[in-house]
């Protein structure tokens, strides 16, 4: 079989996905933004990890459908089996949050101003949203409207926790007051009482993972066992019948993997401040 057109077509592929995502890319300047930036760097180094996982299997098995089961394989599997860096991100970003409510009541405590509290609070809040909590404190500083200030915040933590503490503070804008301190103290308590939920919940779901890895490190193990020591035994998947009993196999473990993935993803609970299009997104993505 010719490794050629496979190579080159595999090339082509990660050229094409390289450039439209150079053609997509615009000035960030917001947090969010930059953080999308950052993933994006992420999603380009596994297309190509993908490439170089299909390329590989072309030259071991010389299997056309071996190249797209390995790309799928490397493109999918550490987001499954790996850390769960979405729930840790989810915990910590709750857990800072918490934290800043505290700060922002501590500080009105001291008979400062909102917008003061917040100026104040900007450079000591954790590092998970210390970004956000910066930027807003610059709006403030620049002469910002706080109530609108507040709401690019909260579009940008795009946290229903943080919604609920940017609800307060809007409301609370422009007088300062023990009730907003009570209600600070509270949401505190419910944030840092939600990520001890999270954490408990994928507690009890890393077993499943746990032995997601061994099925997948088995069956990659005794792959490569086979190929390495018995290619006779693999010589009926060299034909056309035999390429597609493997990607029926291949359909079957992605079907599985994929299940995987969507029943270890806590859904998150709907955003207080929302905007309409994000609500009507929420809603298709439910149904």
């Amino acid at each position: 079989m010719n490794l050629l057109p496979i190579l080159l077509g595999l090339g082509c592929a990660a050229g094409l996905t390289l450039i439209a995502d150079g053609l997509r890319r615009q000035p960030l300047a917001s947090p969010t933004r930059r953080r999308r930036r950052g993933w994006a760097g992420v999603e380009r180094a596994r297309i190509l990890a993908a490439v170089g996982g299909g390329v590989a299997a072309a030259v071991v098995t010389r299997w056309p459908v071996a190249v797209l089961l390995a790309g799928a394989a490397v493109w999918a599997l550490p987001r499954v089996l790996g850390p769960d860096r979405e729930h840790t991100g989810a915990v910590a970003r709750i857990e800072a949050i918490a934290t800043w409510a505290e700060l922002l009541r501590d500080t009105l405590s001291s008979a400062a101003g909102l917008e003061q509290a917040i100026t104040a609070t900007a450079p000591v809040t954790p590092e998970p949203i210390r970004p956000q909590v910066r930027a807003l404190a610059a709006a403030v500083r620049g002469g910002a409207r706080l109530p609108d200030a507040l709401r690019v915040f909260a579009d940008d933590l795009a946290d229903p926790t943080a919604d609920l503490v940017v609800a307060a503070l809007r409301q609370a804008a422009g007088y300062h007051g023990g009730q907003l301190s009570q209600c600070l103290t509270s949401l505190a308590v419910t944030a840092r009482e939600l990520a001890g939920i999270r954490m408990r919940v994928a507690t009890k779901r890393a077993a499943t993972r746990t032995a997601a890895r061994v099925i997948t490190g088995t069956a990659a193990a005794m792959v490569a066992g086979l190929i390495l020591l018995n290619r006779g035994f693999l010589a009926p998947y060299h034909g056309v019948t035999g390429q597609v009993v493997l990607l029926a196999v291949g359909a079957v473990f992605a079907a599985g993997f994929w299940w995987l993935a969507r029943v270890s993803r806590l859904p998150e609970p709907p955003r207080v401040l929302a905007r309409p299009a994000e609500i009507a997104a929420g809603q298709g993505r439910a149904s």
